[in-house]
């Protein structure tokens, strides 16, 4: 079953695929090579039919698979019926006793077991007894039982034979399988990458092969495209052979995440535990306890958050080939050099790099590193003896695509002989012995290799004189300097002792730390006014968008309201244009009912008009409405009146008002009674 499940979901997740390529054509070159291992899967649905025939939802044989097998299960089920039925009607013969016998199964055979002490009201074979009881198996069960015993192997043996041939037309599908099993690993694989890139906010990596360091590869995808991560374009200007800004350590990463994890949950188990017991009752003493160790846990998950592993810059030139990085032990040296080598293992394997973008990484052939101490007991190796061993094997193996890792080089001998031997052993791997080596030492002869040769660079760990701590930083481009001394001033030594060492020191010596740490301060100075310069850049950037934001959305703010007036206009006319049929087709029908009444009262209104006319004018116009034939009465009208002697026009009717025109100097509406 868990064969046809596997069949089953490849076939799901093919179909899938195809229709996501139907869709969309770029699918597939999008995510290759994942695309053509899918479509390559071979499913044999004929395969398919032959197990969902056979085989139940829960992998067991169905009963239809053949005629003996269903024959013989029939058989079994009636045998055990009447095995029950016998049984029941046994114990029930016996249940009058305080406690009676119960049925049982011991072997497959239907039993009775009895009580201590107690007679059994059948006859039967006693299988065993002991001091809570008696199994026995009725006489009259034992050829119902020898029969279910015969029939539940005849069973098997069909069911046998069913699974029997199924394997037989499975070999055949069996290259397909393994290739389909195959299949499965290396997308399951894929799925634990991108979740842990995801849950880790990894970045993806440019990988470029050590002899193409000459440009950047040009590509027509990038992941960016789809999981928002920026194409490698926005790399600096400047070249560079290995480029990790804010690389973090992985397992520093995941123990910061579930260290925080832990915290919040415990946070959240401890609100639960308040709120029950606000549900169940107030006890004042161990709710004052619960709400101090809830305090407690929000600031310890505070301090987490605030107290996030501190990242490591490496932007090493192309020019490099060897990095020496100083500094006070302690100071986060070993750690920068695990956690380069663990972002190229991570990057050949698939996994995006816990950096932030762009990652710029060379493909290594492969990854050496002396990190630690190798001394041992059994082989008789001291410390450095035990350096120069694991030195050995990584310059007869390493090539000039190699990353060589080197902690402490030099180190568990004579300071001036492990030096001098250091400073040999990087000449000779910046030669052609790797691509890339990075040392961390405390010899300040070898920081003296780059001002010899171009192909060495230095690095230190930032050291705060003032808290006596490191800061965690490596500073490019600066030596480390010595802090012994000043720490032993800090630290409360006798003057007589601190001058004593600053004149065995030497003043030349002394100089020099002053002119590093006069780097060092023009380095963080530098440093701030970067990051203030990108943050700067990064609100200029926000504020472009923003205001583009705005003017976009007053743009479609100008078109809505003009599509609103231009419908709210339109409507309004709909409207208009409606009241003014209606009221039109009332007019029609009130003038067509009261046609043949308004004839005569028409006529009277005209003689009247010609009477007034034929009249000399009179300077008052109430007059000349006085004159109008008393026929017209009840009857509402428009009066309108002449500049000149032009008479009266008066129109009767319904129509309440008429606009006047140009020529008229007045326009009365009044009834006449």
């Amino acid at each position: 079953m868990a064969v046809l499940c596997l069949i089953q979901f490849a076939e799901t997740l093919q179909v899938s695929v195809k229709i996501a390529l139907k869709e969309d054509e770029e699918w597939y070159d999008r995510f290759m090579p994942l695309t053509e291992l899918i479509l390559d899967i071979v499913i044999s649905r004929t395969f398919i039919k032959s197990v969902q025939q056979v085989i139940d939802e829960d992998g067991s044989v169905k009963d239809s698979a053949s005629s003996d097998l269903k024959r013989y299960r029939e058989q079994v089920r009636v045998l055990e019926r009447k095995l029950y039925q016998l049984m029941d009607k046994l114990v029930k013969n016996d249940s009058s006793e305080a406690v009676s016998p119960q049925a049982c199964i011991v072997n497959g055979r239907f039993c009775i077991e009895v009580v201590p002490d107690k007679m059994a009201n059948f006859n039967g074979l006693l299988l065993s007894s002991s001091g809570v009881g008696s199994v026995m198996e009725p006489i009259a069960a034992i050829p119902l039982n020898d029969e279910l015993q015969r029939a539940r192997a005849l069973a098997a043996t069909a069911e046998e034979e069913v699974l029997s041939k199924l394997s037989d037309k499975m070999v055949a599908e069996l290259d397909d399988i393994r290739n389909l099993l195959h299949t499965i690993i290396q997308l399951d694989m894929v799925t634990a990458r991108a979740k842990y890139g995801i849950a880790y906010s990894g970045t993806f990596p440019d990988l470029y092969m050590p002899s193409d360091n000459d440009e950047l590869p040009k590509r027509d995808f990038y992941p960016g495209k789809t999981f928002g991560v920026a194409p490698f374009t926005h790399l600096p200007q400047r070249s560079w052979k290995l480029y990790m800004p804010k690389a973090h350590h992985p397992l520093l990463l995941h123990r910061h995440h579930e260290n925080l994890h832990h915290a919040r949950k415990e946070v959240g188990n401890a609100t639960a535990e308040i709120r029950r017991r606000n549900i169940h009752g107030k006890n004042m003493a161990a709710e004052h306890e619960t709400k101090l160790h809830l305090e407690s846990m929000k600031l310890r998950v505070s301090q987490l958050e605030k107290n996030h592993p501190i990242p490591v810059d490496f932007m090493i030139s192309e020019k490099t080939n060897v990095l020496v990085i100083t500094g006070p032990n302690t100071g986060g040296k070993t750690i920068s050099l695990k956690t380069v080598g663990l972002a190229s293992l991570m990057a050949k394997t698939g996994l995006y790099v816990l950096a932030s973008e762009p990652v710029k990484i060379p493909w290594f052939d492969a990854i050496f590193a002396d990190i630690g101490d190798e001394q041992s007991l059994s082989q008789s190796l001291s410390t450095f003896s035990g350096h120069l061993k694991q030195i050995g094997a990584i310059c007869s193996l390493s090539t000039s695509k190699s990353l060589v890792l080197l902690d402490e080089v030099g180190a568990g001998t004579n300071p001036l002989e492990g030096a001098a031997l250091g400073m040999s052993l990087l000449e000779s791997f910046a030669k052609s012995g790797s691509f890339l080596t990075i040392v961390t030492t405390h010899h300040g002869e070898l920081k003296t290799l780059k001002y010899r040769n171009s192909v060495f660079e230095n690095a230190c760990v930032e050291f705060d004189e003032e808290s006596l701590r490191p800061t965690f930083k490596i500073l490019w481009g600066i030596p480390g300097r010595s802090n012994a001394i000043n720490i032993a001033e800090r630290l409360g030594l006798p003057h007589t002792v601190i001058d004593g060492a600053r004149k065995l020191h030497g003043i030349a010596s002394a100089e020099i730390n002053g002119v590093i740490l006069d780097m060092e301060r023009f380095k963080q100075d530098v440093q701030q006014n970067l990051q203030q310069a990108q943050h700067f850049l990064m609100l200029s950037k926000k504020l472009r968008e923003n205001l583009f934001v705005a003017k976009q959305k007053i743009s479609d703010h100008v078109v809505l309201q003009r599509s609103r007036k231009t419908k709210a206009i339109s409507d309004n006319a709909a409207i208009a244009r409606s009241l003014l049929r209606s009221k039109m087709q009332q007019f029609r029908g009130r003038a067509i009912a009261e046609k043949p009444s308004e004839s005569g009262r028409a006529e009277s209104v005209e003689k009247s008009i010609e009477n007034l006319n034929q009249q000399p004018p009179t300077s008052d116009p109430t007059e000349r409405i006085r004159q109008i034939d008393q026929s017209s009465r009840g009857r509402r009208c428009s009066v309108h009146f002449f500049t000149r002697q032009a008479g009266i026009s008066v129109e009767s009717g319904s129509i309440e008002r008429i606009g006047s025109s140009p020529s008229r100097e007045h326009e009365v509406e009044t009834e006449i009674w």
